[in-house]
């Protein structure tokens, strides 16, 4: 079993973790700021889903930035920044830019890094870390925290029901017909979306797959178009009205595994991608032109 297989497996623990270690933090956003929630590549995806997740609990305006995109002259009252490593060159920037102007918050896995300084307040999920290349179990347990942290959401399970769907998740088998596609679309609406965009990112990272991700609503606005025999579109939350009758129009198939939280659907999607690496003889725990966290010189 590749590194990166075995820390998929322990997600259901981690997110319990994460869900009572936010029960005792006093550093979340409050009600009624006005949030930016920032990082990069899969931390960037996590941030779209708790800013969408954030503003679906009724807690504030949540905006989601790649932090190299941040826009300066913007005012918040709070920036939330998502950083494995600690050391990422366009986090640690904006940090300093900010510090001292607006309260910053940043979760990493690595209290020994730079941003322990740059933040104003850290959230340490060092227990969540990874030693592959690949993220897959700190994403989701810095989401599973933050989102932890936002109390009751109408219409999405709590993070202990997501942990329960994500212990079926790390074993159930996969549809062949998904083990032996050509091409995969993801598709999620709000906070899913992020979502969407990590699966199709986990499987271009490990497996150099032709994955695309998109809101789910905007599928049939050209997306449909690359959809047809040994293709699928994988829909993460609900499932858009009609949705299903044009896939199989196209001869495309469709994953949506409506029950289960989205959270845990990921995990199937990380599986999916470490399965495919090792089909094709690659390295899932250390994938082509990646390092663990990118710094600029």
């Amino acid at each position: 079993m590749s590194r990166t297989a075995a820390e998929i497996a322990t997600q259901p623990t981690c997110w319990r973790r994460a869900a009572d270690v936010a029960a005792a933090f006093d550093g979340f956003p409050r009600p009624g700021e006005r949030v930016a929630v920032t990082g990069c590549g899969t931390s960037w995806f996590m941030a779209i889903a708790y800013a969408a997740l954030r503003e679906a609990a009724g807690l504030g305006e949540t905006d989601a930035f790649a932090s190299s995109e941040f826009p300066a002259g913007r005012a918040y009252d709070r920036v939330v920044a998502i950083t494995r490593s600690g050391t990422t060159t366009e986090v640690l920037e904006l940090l300093t830019a900010l510090k001292g102007k607006v309260p910053t918050l940043a979760l990493t896995a690595d209290p020994k890094t730079p941003v322990m300084e740059a933040a104003d307040s850290v959230a340490v999920l060092d227990w969540a870390d990874e030693e592959s290349v690949v993220q897959t179990r700190f994403a989701t347990t810095a989401l599973a925290f933050l989102r932890a942290g936002l109390g009751d959401i109408p219409g999405v399970k709590t993070v202990a029901e997501a942990a329960v769907d994500a212990e079926l998740a790390v074993t159930e088998p996969l549809p062949e017909a998904v083990l032996g596609a050509e091409q995969w679309t993801f598709l999620g609406r709000g906070w899913t979306y992020g979502l969407a965009l990590e699966a199709g990112l986990k499987m271009r990272e490990a497996a150099g797959a032709w994955t695309e991700a998109y809101p789910a609503m905007e599928y049939r606005h050209g997306p449909i178009s690359i959809t047809g025999p040994g293709r699928v579109t994988w829909v993460f939350g609900a499932l858009p009205d009609g949705l299903s009758v044009d896939v199989s129009r196209v001869g495309g198939t469709l994953v949506a595994n409506q029950g289960a939280d989205p959270l845990a659907d990921l995990i199937r999607a990380q599986r999916l991608a470490v399965i495919l690496a090792e089909s094709k003889g690659f390295d899932p725990d250390r994938p082509r032109n990646l390092t663990r966290s990118v710094i600029l010189t």
